[in-house]
């Protein structure tokens, strides 16, 4: 029986390359997404026909709806791994940040993760092998301005994993962070030219992630090696910042 991990925010930039990698190591995935339903679907065709003796599932739901944790659950079967890659940012001044960007924060960074790993925690507990990762950010260690929410929320994720691991370890369940640095993703596209070449300059390996590198060692925290590894988040960020 092959491991099944559930990628939530799979038709991301980030949450796509982890499932490629993963199907390729040999898991069976359930591909969550919301709205990029001609993206989703490609990556399903596109990793059926490679692994067909692989089971590739799409769930469609908007999890920030409660109702919807609880469906997407009882549809899983067994679940060894889940990967928390939706993501969401808001930029500005935080004396400019409305009520309701907070809340779509806190609801896709923290709240939803949250009651989804209290819902998971029997099934990725079952084979005393589980895993919890998140795509955090290296803005939830340093902090960044014009993104003081989204930096609150990321410092949560961390500090989250740190406190869940202790609970879950003795059921063979690891929660960790991969915090990436600036990654060459769709969520970066809204900066100019100047902006990122400004922001490379302060990177010491000179250059953006590419979102394969940062998948990389998502699949690394699922090896049955890595069970030792637990409550920590990993700045996966070229020397920069944290």
């Amino acid at each position: 029986m092959h491991q099944s991990a559930l990628i939530i925010g799979a038709s991301g930039d980030i949450g796509t390359v982890v499932a490629r990698r993963l199907a390729k190591a040999g898991w069976s995935l359930y591909l969550h997404y919301f709205h990029s339903e001609q993206r989703i679907s490609q990556l399903q065709a596109e990793l059926q026909q490679t692994y067909p003796k692989q089971d590739f599932f799409v769930l469609q739901y908007d999890l920030t709806v409660e109702a919807h944790l609880d469906e997407l659950t009882e549809r899983l079967f067994q679940v060894d791994a889940v990967i928390f890659a939706a993501g969401i940012t808001t930029y500005g001044l935080f004396s400019e940040t409305t009520s309701q960007q907070i809340e779509q924060l806190w609801e896709m960074h923290i709240k939803l993760p949250m009651l989804l790993c209290q819902r998971l925690a029997p099934k990725l507990a079952k084979n005393q092998c589980g895993r919890i990762v998140f795509v955090g950010s290296v803005y939830g260690g340093s902090g960044s301005a014009m993104e003081v929410g989204y930096s609150t929320v990321k410092g949560a994720q961390s500090a989250f994993a740190n406190a869940y691991a202790k609970e879950v370890a003795s059921l063979g369940i690891t929660v960790n962070v991969i915090a990436p640095g600036a990654v060459d993703t769709q969520m970066n596209q809204q900066f100019s030219t100047a902006a990122k070449e400004n922001l490379k300059m302060e990177i010491p390996a000179s250059r953006l992630a590419r979102p394969d590198e940062i998948a990389y060692w998502v699949a690394a925290l699922l090896d049955p090696a890595a069970g030792y590894l637990t409550g920590q988040t990993i700045y996966v960020s070229g020397g920069w910042r944290k």
